[in-house]
């Protein structure tokens, strides 16, 4: 066997699975109603993929392949279900011509979000569906971001999609009164997507590290979709915002925290985009969570290019932001504005407030507490055992590496 045609057919199917299964399911998923059934199909069309394209080469428009592929596994299905005249449906079907018709798809995956954000399905489950099914992301990633168990997240996304199988749920874009009500799921998904490719940064996961260009991308179409939404400009400046430093994060493989990050590293004409956003945003008077986070943002590369001391804005946008939406991220940053603006004690006094419930295994927690406790230098078993459940939570390697090494210094 060839081995460079093997290895291009691979990496072929790989990037497809990486760049087209959003696409792909929004619109299988939005043609036969079915969500779980279209990634059946999906995912065998690419398995498909991964065993021909090897061997018989990659064809012309792989997505034209795929889309034919899970159709017909679709089709094969439906005729099974309808006929009963077989136990089982055959798992091997024709390969696909490049000369089969492709239907054109547009980009319908904001669409299939939103019939994911139907009110008839559990609000807790609204968001991880958009993730998995949109974005492909596994339960057992998606149930680390809302902090449960995968087992809980998967038992969710069960029932979710089969809440939209038995009850026809629309697949179709709701009306315009309809669409607001259903637009926080929207950006939460998005975020939440945006936050795994950032939190990938550094690794080899391919398809994680997509999620940031595919969540900003849904968030310009978004904005356009909703002209008049402040938070909808709001989510896509505070992107736009943390992608501008995006270069600046690793060096040579080491992680760099923001405040020792080579600021001309940084995508300035990005961060002026999203300074604009921002202004917009604020301009429609819609305060909101999302606005909040970009405000920060901005306060933070301006107190980096200008050399200015901005610790007493971003403190105060914190205990709004904090007010607002007080998820735990929201609260351990405040504690670490807090620490910016009145000290380490303070800082830590903020943390104390939080139940442990909430901070048990959250990594930002521990490794925020222990720097704090290391700046006081009082208490040192205290502060090794904060640095050993952060260097335990954390996944990425290179701030694993820099955590090591902030526990080796001696307090100042």
């Amino acid at each position: 066997m060839d081995g460079s045609l093997h290895e291009h057919g691979r990496r072929a199917a790989e990037n497809a699975a990486r760049t087209s299964y959003g696409r792909l399911l929004a619109y299988l998923a939005r043609k036969w109603r079915d969500v779980a059934a279209a990634e059946d199909a999906l995912a065998e069309a690419f398995a498909r993929a991964l065993d021909i394209w090897p061997t018989q080469g990659v064809p012309a428009n792989p997505d034209a392949w795929l889309m034919v592929a899970a159709r017909n596994r679709l089709r094969d299905g439906a005729r099974a279900r309808k006929t009963r005249e077989q136990m089982a449906i055959s798992l091997l079907v024709l390969a696909p011509t490049e000369t089969e018709e492709m239907p054109r798809i547009a980009d319908k995956r904001l669409e299939l979000m939103f019939v994911c954000g139907h009110p008839a399905i559990d609000a807790a489950a609204r968001t991880p569906l958009m993730l998995q099914t949109v974005l492909g992301l596994t339960a057992e990633r998606i149930a680390s971001s809302f902090l449960v168990s995968p087992d809980t997240m998967g038992r969710r996304l069960s029932r979710a999609k089969a809440r939209i199988k038995y009850t026809g749920i629309a697949f179709e874009m709701p009306e315009e009164d309809e669409l607001g009500e259903r637009m926080g799921d929207v950006l939460e998904a998005i975020y939440a997507a945006y936050g795994q490719g950032w939190d990938s940064t550094g690794s080899d996961d391919q398809t994680r590290k997509g999620l940031t260009e595919e969540a900003i991308w849904l968030a310009r179409v978004l904005a356009e979709l909703r002209p008049e939404d402040a938070e909808a400009r709001g989510l896509l400046a505070l992107m736009l915002f943390c992608e501008s430093r995006s270069a600046a994060r690793r060096v040579e493989g080491r992680y760099v925290p923001l405040a020792e990050q080579d600021t001309a590293l940084w995508n300035l004409p990005m961060a002026r985009e999203a300074e604009e956003k921002l202004r917009t945003a604020g301009g429609l008077k819609q305060p909101g969570r999302f606005q909040l986070e970009a405000a920060i943002q901005s306060v933070l590369v301006q107190s980096r290019l200008m050399g200015a001391d901005l610790r007493l804005p971003a403190w105060t946008l914190h205990g709004l932001l904090a007010q607002k939406a007080p998820t735990i991220g929201n609260l351990v940053g405040l504690a670490a504005a807090t620490a910016e603006m009145h000290g380490a004690e303070a800082g830590l006094h903020e943390l104390a407030q939080l139940p442990e419930a909430m901070t048990g295994d959250y990594q930002p927690f521990w490794a925020l507490k222990a720097q704090l406790l290391q700046q006081l230098g009082a208490d040192q078993q205290a502060t090794a055992t904060a640095f050993r459940r952060a260097i335990a939570l954390t996944e990425d390697g290179a701030v694993r590496a820099y955590l090591i090494g902030k526990s080796t210094q001696q307090a100042s």
